[in-house]
């Protein structure tokens, strides 16, 4: 876990307890309650389970414990918004929580604005002697816990807006201009390197312990791959050559039927996809996103390229600054489309435009502890059978751009934004 602040700054942490809770009910704001009722799959859930079980992190794991006299807003919520939590207790079948017409949207909205003034009480400088260190730890981890669930609120709607055939725009958003930008590759030496988290402010659990690794001698592409460079690879066959897929992949493509990536199509010889914006054509020059690993992989096999690893990709990202790959702050507002890639960086688009997947299994570090009580489930308990992402997204949390920063997801996961970065061996 993170290292702790030497003056616990109570101020500060309150504003920032303020803005996180404020974006996520701005992000439902363009949402009706029919809309956020919806669960379209079961990896994702509905925008007022998450705007609820945000909540119950709250009173679950910094209220109960550290506010005395905290008053309980409903003992049935323990059991409807646990995520995923075996040591506090039973939890509502995840694939359900569709079915969960009420609480309704109204009474979430009590539910959080009940949790919020208990945190106030909590975070009143008057019980700053009260506020041990563990407890602001936990508060900050709260907080970033429900940025992490703002990302998913936006990825979840996606999905379930995209299965309506009238293609309904959450909000709109004109996209950038893209230009025409020529891949270049960039050398790194082989040498022993350090990996994890150094400097940061605030990082989870799986960003450490920091901890050196030896690499050989790599190159990495200079930008994502673009949806015309993608759009070749289908329209070449690239989903009816096994050769490049491995093999629950080629049978999951088979068995479903599937020939492009997640909310694409092609309809009277042009190709489209859905945005949160709405049913849009494609632009050639756009990073392909919503790619899943299995897709990933098999487009760097048909280049005989492939994906780095994501030490690869971490000793690569810290030659660059962070504000020079231009995150979005999206603190007040989310854009909804990635930015051009210019030709005026050596690596552009690593940070803040789309999730990079990378060829490492997501597993611990050496030396990684699993913390203490029911809060060690955080992450430690996914960490088989997935793989690492890096860089963020434009559905990212400004503050959750760091070169460490570590996302995981099965290989078949499309519905988050992600896009792919080459790598080779030298």
């Amino acid at each position: 876990m993170q290292g702790l602040d030497s003056d616990l700054d109570i101020q500060h942490l309150t504003s920032y307890f303020k803005k996180v809770r404020f974006a996520s009910l701005a992000i439902a704001a363009p949402l009706s309650e029919e809309d956020m009722q919806v669960q379209s799959m079961t990896d994702a859930s509905p925008v007022k389970w998450h705007l609820a079980h945000t909540s119950w992190v709250f009173e679950t794991f910094v209220l109960k414990p550290y506010l005395e006299n905290y008053p309980i807003f409903d003992a049935q919520y323990e059991y409807l918004f646990n995520s995923y939590y075996n040591a506090v207790g039973e939890q509502f079948p995840r694939a359900k929580r569709g079915l969960l017409s009420r609480p309704n949207y109204q009474r979430v909205l009590q539910y959080r604005e009940h949790v919020d003034k208990q945190m106030h009480r909590l975070l009143d400088p008057n019980n700053k002697n009260q506020l041990s260190a563990k407890c602001h730890h936990l508060i900050k981890l709260a907080i970033n816990h429900e940025q992490q669930h703002q990302e998913l609120m936006l990825t979840d709607v996606k999905h379930a807006l995209s299965i309506n055939p009238d293609y309904p725009i959450y909000r709109p958003c004109e996209p950038p201009e893209y230009l025409q930008t020529e891949l270049l590759w960039r050398n790194f030496s082989a040498g022993l390197y350090q990996i994890g988290h150094q400097n940061e402010a605030f990082y989870f659990d799986n960003e450490g312990p920091p901890h050196q690794v030896y690499l050989q001698t790599f190159q990495l592409a200079s930008r994502l791959v673009s949806c015309g460079e993608y759009i070749d690879f289908i329209e070449d066959g690239g989903y009816e050559k096994p050769e490049h897929w491995l093999s629950e992949a080629w049978g999951k493509i088979n068995s479903e039927n599937i020939g492009s990536p997640l909310y694409w199509q092609k309809k009277g010889g042009e190709w489209l996809h859905y945005t949160l914006s709405g049913l849009t054509p494609i632009d050639r020059n756009a990073p392909a996103m919503h790619i899943n690993y299995f897709e990933a992989n098999a487009y760097a096999n048909s280049l005989n390229k492939r994906l780095p690893t994501e030490q690869e990709w971490e000793v690569a990202s810290r030659t660059i600054d962070i504000d020079t790959s231009k995150p979005i702050d999206n603190g007040d507002q989310y854009q909804l489309h990635p930015r051009s890639a210019d030709g005026q960086q050596p690596l552009e688009q690593m940070f803040g435009q789309l999730w990079q997947w990378t060829s490492s299994s997501y597993n611990a570090y050496p030396g990684f502890k699993v913390p203490d009580g029911a809060i060690g489930e955080y992450n430690g308990k996914f960490m088989v059978n997935q793989y690492v992402l890096r860089g963020g997204s434009i559905a990212t949390a400004k503050g959750h751009i760091r070169h460490s920063y570590r996302n995981f997801f099965y290989p078949d996961a499309s519905w988050q934004f992600s896009g792919i970065r080459l790598a080779e061996s030298l």
